[in-house]
């Protein structure tokens, strides 16, 4: 169920890009501390990117990200990313090393590829709902009602609606 519930998020994705318009992709928006749905977008797909870069050293960095601006000021661009990484995503589960700089000082956490995919799910999602809250003013966008929101909430309003 990980693959497709993230295959299903950037899909979802997607779809909302589609409807925007360069100017709501790369504009700075108020309700985004004046980062753009770009930047959200670009952030989304550079932490997949990370994952499965660094996937067959076994040691991944998430801080080691691109930050390419093209990603964040061209949707077809973005587009073509997402599309990529569902392409991707299907990897032998394998022992991780998460690495990162905390203060000055490296620490390595022991993880896997499954994990570190659930992490990276759940990070979509939430980037998804800053990203809902940036296109709520847009009146001609039509996003899922599901969008931004966390797989269990999900399951949980169905077991309540039933």
């Amino acid at each position: 169920m990980l693959i497709p519930s993230i295959t299903n998020s950037l899909n979802e994705l997607i779809d909302l890009l589609n409807q925007l318009s360069k100017k709501d992709y790369s504009n700075p928006c108020a309700e985004l501390s004046n980062a753009s749905i770009g930047e959200h977008t670009r952030h989304i797909i550079e932490m997949f990117q990370c994952l499965e870069n660094q996937y067959d050293l076994g040691i991944v960095n998430y801080d080691k990200r691109e930050r390419n601006v093209l990603i964040q000021t061209d949707m077809n661009y973005a587009i073509h990313h997402i599309l990529e990484i569902k392409n991707n995503l299907e990897k032998e589960n394998k022992n991780i090393d998460l690495q990162q700089m905390i203060d000055g000082e490296e620490i390595r956490i022991q993880s896997n590829y499954y994990r570190e995919l659930l992490y990276n799910l759940e990070h979509c999602i939430h980037h998804q709902a800053l990203i809902k809250v940036a296109i709520l003013k847009c009146e001609n966008i039509m996003v899922d009602e599901n969008f931004g929101v966390a797989r269990s909430t999900i399951e949980y309003r169905n077991q309540c609606a039933q």
